[in-house]
């Protein structure tokens, strides 16, 4: 029956993308950008599955596992708060693109402000910080299928797998294929989540009584510091806030501003996003904290597995099957959408931009599938030896990605900003992030806050000296 599921599953999906296929132009904007032609439903998912991945299902039980349930309200509430993201720097992108036929988030950049060094790093930052994220899809879809095979299908040809499927069904129908199944999957993942409550909960006596034995071993997970008092109010404060500026920095976000039909599709999109977070960001922290009743005592990398762990322990094998097979679809929705973004950044950003064979439209898509395949298999080279839990391989992309924020604000809204500055704030804003990630820095620098607050406020001054500097010459 597992094994039924998942090929009908695939089978699914790869028809889907063939259907896709038909639909897909071999120009740039119509391979890329799906002709910028989606509307609410279709975009509103894609962004959401894009961004609801295997940091969803795994993640955000695990850290329900390990926090309680005040990481729920962190993540609910941050992650809907994001969607002011959508009004501050999405509609103007979408602006942008519709008038100059922007396709990558540097060609943008570049339009701007006429810097093609601003415009190469602002491309090589995102891909280089979006790999970690990449990564963890990967290792998510080895953890999956371990779990729902019995190991018959070990982490790592698990994880293979997926990737070949997924590079398969990219390369047939590029960003059409992927925003219709997008739509299918993030349907499938938020459903299948729900049942999962339900069905789990129905098994262990009800979601209260589950939730009343573990208060009474665990009560820190059910309070507003979490295990151990880590979430302070400065790091509350820290949490909240941050999604606004790191999930638009995410390329394949970014792009998404592209592809609406018009911006009132993307002014919908924006509230849904506000929206749906609030309750679908509960259902996988619910079953992470009541996952201690069955499991307790996890740690590390087990503790990114208690989904799988819990569906294998209550519930039906073929259903248990069927809700990973819903967390395959969340994690592929997200890879797809990654993979395609990466293969349009160095096919317009750099093969275009820097040989003569770019400007055929033709070489464009070519240069762009081959990349594909290339990152594909960085990101399956990344995943043999990943971060010791799916949260902290989250958090090292999200925290890279984040300080592009103040440059893309600052080109956006301000008329006049020094490209130095812009440079100076990304530069010093990356190696701030990682001496804080690798402890070169010490803690005790980011007083209190989480160090990427600490980083923002420093790349927020360096692009507003820049601003006052040129504003006040001119």
């Amino acid at each position: 029956m597992v094994y039924f599921i998942l090929i009908a599953y695939i089978s699914i999906t790869f028809l889907g993308s063939l259907a896709g296929s038909k639909k897909a132009s071999e120009t740039p904007e119509g391979y890329f950008l799906a002709n910028r032609s989606l509307g609410t439903l279709t975009l509103f998912f894609t962004i959401l599955a894009t961004n609801f991945s295997a940091y969803y299902f795994l993640g955000f039980a695990g850290e329900g596992y390990r926090k309680g349930y005040a990481f729920y309200f962190i993540m609910a509430f941050g992650t809907a708060l994001a969607c002011l993201s959508f009004y501050i720097i999405g509609m103007k992108v979408w602006r942008a693109g519709k008038d100059k036929g922007y396709i990558t988030p540097s060609e943008l950049i570049f339009g701007k402000t006429k810097s093609r060094t601003l415009a190469v790093l602002f491309s090589v930052v995102m891909i280089l910080f979006t790999f970690p994220y990449l990564a963890l899809q990967i290792v998510g879809a080895g953890y999956l299928l371990e779990n729902l095979t019995g190991s018959d299908i070990p982490y790592l040809a698990g994880a293979t797998l997926i990737t070949l499927f997924t590079i398969a069904y990219v390369l047939i129908g590029g960003m059409t294929s992927v925003a219709r199944t997008d739509l299918k999957q993030g349907i499938l993942t938020f459903l299948l989540m729900l049942l999962a409550v339900i069905v789990i909960g129905y098994n262990m006596g009800g979601i209260t009584h589950a939730n009343e034995q573990v208060f009474q071993k665990t009560p820190d997970l059910f309070s507003r510091e979490a295990v151990g008092g880590f979430y302070t109010p400065k790091k509350w404060f820290s949490w909240l806030v941050f999604w606004l500026f790191c999930i638009p920095m995410f390329p394949q976000l970014f792009m998404r501003f592209y592809v609406a039909k018009d911006i009132s599709h993307l002014k919908k999109s924006a509230l849904l996003y506000a929206i749906v977070p609030l309750f679908f960001s509960l259902l996988p922290v619910i079953i992470g904290v009541i996952g201690h009743f069955s499991f307790p005592g996890l740690e590390g990398k087990e503790a990114d597995q208690i989904l799988p762990k819990m569906l294998v322990a209550h519930t039906p094998e073929w259903f248990g099957a069927l809700v990973m097979t819903g967390a395959l679809a969340a994690l592929m929705s997200t890879l797809d959408s990654q993979l395609l973004a990466l293969g349009t950044m160095v096919s317009r950003d750099f093969h275009l931009v820097f040989t003569n064979k770019g400007k055929a439209f033709r070489s464009q898509v070519k240069v762009g599938k081959i990349w594909v395949v290339i990152f594909a298999l960085i990101g399956l080279a990344i995943a043999w030896q990943p971060f010791d839990t799916i949260f902290d391989m989250g958090k090292m992309a999200f925290s890279g990605l984040s300080v592009l924020f103040p440059a893309a604000f600052a080109v956006l809204w301000w008329n006049h900003i020094s490209n130095v500055s812009l440079i100076g704030s990304i530069l010093i804003g990356e190696a701030l992030t990682l001496g804080f990630f690798y402890g070169w820095i010490p803690i005790k620098y980011a007083f209190g806050f989480e160090p990427f607050i600490i980083v923002l406020v420093v790349c927020f001054a360096i692009t507003g000296i820049g601003y006052f500097s040129k504003k006040k010459l001119v």
